[in-house]
This record gives C-alpha cells, sequence and structure tokens, in this order.
C-alpha cells in the first residue's frame, strides 16, 4: 500500500465542513418542497419554494459550501477530497430516515457500507496538499 502523507487540519475541517453543508442543503431542500402536491406544475412548485424560508436557507448554505469549496481545493487534490462529500449520503440518508421518517431498507444500508468502504480506499492513497506554510 502507498504510503499516506499527513492531510491538514485545514483540510479535514474544510471537507467535514462540506459534507456538513451538503447534507444541510438537501435536507432544505426537501423542507423547502414538503408541501408542494406531486402533481404540482413547475411553475406551481417554484412559487412554492421561493415563498418558503427553507429555499433560502439552503440557498444561504450553497453560498457557503462555494467558498469552502473553493478553500479546500486550494489545498487539496480534486480526486482525493471530492470522493469524501460521498459522505453526506450518509447523512443525509440518516437523517431522512430518523427525522423525516423515510424507509430505510437493507439495499440503502448496503449501499452506506459500499460508500464507507470506498471513501476508505480513497482516504489510503497518496495525495497532494499544500502545507500550512506554503498558503498565500
Amino acid at each position: 500500500m502507498e504510503s499516506v502523507a499527513k492531510i491538514p487540519r485545514s483540510v479535514i475541517v474544510g471537507i467535514v465542513l462540506a459534507i456538513v453543508l451538503d447534507t444541510v442543503i438537501q435536507i432544505l431542500w426537501k423542507l423547502a418542497v414538503a408541501g408542494v402536491p406531486e402533481n404540482a406544475s413547475l411553475q406551481a412548485t417554484a412559487l412554492a419554494a421561493l415563498v418558503n424560508p427553507y429555499f433560502y436557507m439552503a440557498m444561504t448554505a450553497f453560498a457557503a459550501q462555494l467558498f469552502n469549496w473553493l478553500r479546500v481545493l486550494a489545498e487539496a487534490d480534486l480526486s482525493f477530497a471530492q470522493p469524501f462529500t460521498a459522505l453526506s449520503y450518509i447523512t443525509v440518508l440518516a437523517i431522512s430516515s430518523f427525522g423525516l421518517h423515510e424507509q430505510l431498507t437493507p439495499s440503502r444500508v448496503a449501499g452506506v457500507l459500499f460508500i464507507f468502504l470506498g471513501v476508505y480506499l480513497i482516504s489510503r492513497t497518496s495525495h497532494s496538499t499544500k502545507a500550512q506554510s506554503e498558503g498565500g
């Protein structure tokens, strides 16, 4: 197995924040359209979202995610950092299951295990990060 370089704390914090923000965004999207009937038109759905405060909270989280991700990518390889954001699938599944009472099936649990395995394997690969003293 390849030797694994130490990951700077700022990259770890940025990746964790990316996972949290992505989770928040997905849950807010769901809450923003939760009361819209399934057969509503695109226009009705858009109007319902535009009058819902959750929509604006999601947009704010998107802006925060943009700035956070720019900081992460300034210090880490995209091919290393981006797969970690798949962990938000797990947090969204957990919150959807327990908070929104959506169904948690065996195949979804198996999918979560595969995501964990994939992120673990990627975390063991070599990567390039800028040292803290090089940042500018």
